[in-house]
């Protein structure tokens, strides 16, 4: 880790491309609860008025190169039945523990969704809005997909239940780059898939696309980035490549800061031009878009269900999941077990951490800074009763290496600050979940 007092530039953070700090701490630190925590201990003095509700389902049609989710490819039918019973057991004592809650924003991540059937999907739509007493019609609802499973009978059904929106993972709309990712893809599947989609009500259509293939050049990056403008998409959200261990591309291939950094000022510099507001390093959206229902949303205060092996809990003082694999061995026993839980045995959280204070401040200011909302400097001490920059001084420093900058009462990344968004976030993780992350070993 640099050290705040010799953060003088930029340059100093080490490699740009370290961590995708999507949560905090990383799941990496999460570590078998003993005694496992009742979830009514857990919830007790959280405000379940205004929840992100996030159900995940762990299965798609194909395991990409690049990914390190929870989820397993091709799962045979009685594995999904299985597990869909486990989740409708985990929700309905979740609720029973805990009490009514109201989601604010509801989301079906993966893995893939749309893997499921018409009835499948009907069946969980259903089982939300029964057990949560709310309509799918007026909460905002998001869920992911991808070109061979967006069917047209399966958006169907999701834009009649009201999904507000819906997001496809393209990468690439060159064969070639795809199958350098380990993603094999004709482009003509997400080309139908995207026309599909444009001909459903959805408030928004969110396109992701990754950069880094060895095989990538700014021009062949531009003609992608030019093709999925031919969608309108309301979002558009840039990923760069990255080779994790036990994924597709582990041992197989190698990607550049310095390709992916041009890449990404490629696409920054594209997006901005066609009238997207960048938000964070990887997220541009159009400003006629609406925010609600955003993969970026929750409010630093507000909590967070996961419900479904692979899905994370937030409370104020824990985060819990169930353990996490990424080989497929691993992924199918961690999906075993869950599926052989009683309804006794969901009563209680197995697997997760104890979030101090410290790493509470630690969170609010990495999911802070990495956005262009900025710090807010007087909600954090009215929160936490301290001033961040003096409990913080990389704060100091990165505002010095001129990758934060003080507007108003709010510290909001740069331009500089927000190319650097994976090389900053390791100054902010505590010692204690630094010794976690790097002890852990996954299947």
């Amino acid at each position: 880790m640099t050290s705040a007092n010799l953060l003088q530039s930029p340059a100093a953070l080490g490699p740009l491309y370290q961590d995708y700090a999507y949560g905090y701490p990383h799941k990496s630190a999460y570590r078998a609860f003993t005694p496992p925590r009742p979830l009514k201990d857990l919830w007790a003095s959280e405000d379940t008025s205004r929840v992100f509700l996030y159900l995940h389902i762990p299965f798609c049609e194909m395991r990409c190169g690049f990914c390190n989710l929870f989820t397993t490819a091709n799962p045979k039918e009685d594995r999904v039945t299985s597990y869909l019973s486990a989740l409708e057991r985990e929700l309905t004592t979740t609720l029973e523990e805990i009490g009514p809650i109201t989601p604010a924003q509801i989301a079906l991540g993966g893995g893939t969704p749309t893997f499921l059937t018409e009835a499948e999907l009907t069946a969980l739509f259903d089982m939300i809005e029964s057990r949560f007493h709310v309509s799918v019609q007026t909460t905002p609802l998001g869920i992911e997909t991808s070109p061979k499973t967006a069917t047209r009978e399966r958006l169907a059904l999701l834009s009649a239940r009201g999904t507000d929106r819906i997001s496809i993972g393209v990468q690439s709309f060159i064969e070639a780059e795809t199958k350098a990712m380990g993603r094999p893809q004709k482009p003509g599947e997400a080309d139908a898939a995207l026309t599909r989609i444009r001909e459903h009500r959805f408030g928004r259509l969110n396109l992701d696309l990754i950069y880094g293939a060895a095989n990538q050049t700014p021009d062949s990056w531009l003609y992608s980035l030019n093709r999925a403008m031919e969608w309108a998409p309301e979002e558009v959200y840039l990923y760069p490549l990255y080779v994790r261990t036990r994924t597709g591309l582990d041992g197989k291939t190698s990607v550049e800061d310095e390709h992916r950094r041009t890449l990404y000022r490629i696409g920054r510099d594209f997006l901005t031009s066609e009238g997207y507001h960048q938000t964070s390093m990887r997220a541009f959206r159009r400003p006629s878009s609406s925010a609600s229902g955003g993969a970026e949303y929750v409010c630093q205060e507000d909590g967070m269900l996961g419900l479904g092996a692979g899905a994370r809990s937030y409370t104020k003082h824990a985060h819990y999941s169930a353990d996490y694999a990424v080989s497929r061995p691993g992924v199918l026993g961690i999906l075993d077990n869950y599926a052989s839980l009683s309804a006794d045995e969901f009563r209680a959280a197995r697997h997760g951490i104890e979030i101090s204070e410290d790493d509470r401040q630690r969170r609010f200011i990495l999911k802070s800074i990495l956005h262009t909302d900025g710090l807010d400097l007087a909600r954090f001490k009215t929160v936490f009763g301290h001033d961040a920059q003096t409990l913080f001084p990389q704060l100091g420093a990165l505002i010095t290496s001129g990758l934060l900058k003080t507007v108003g009462a709010t510290l909001v990344p740069t331009t500089s600050g927000l190319e650097h968004s994976d090389a900053i976030p390791p100054l902010f993780y505590s010692q204690t979940i630094r010794n976690l992350m790097h002890s852990n070993t996954v299947a």
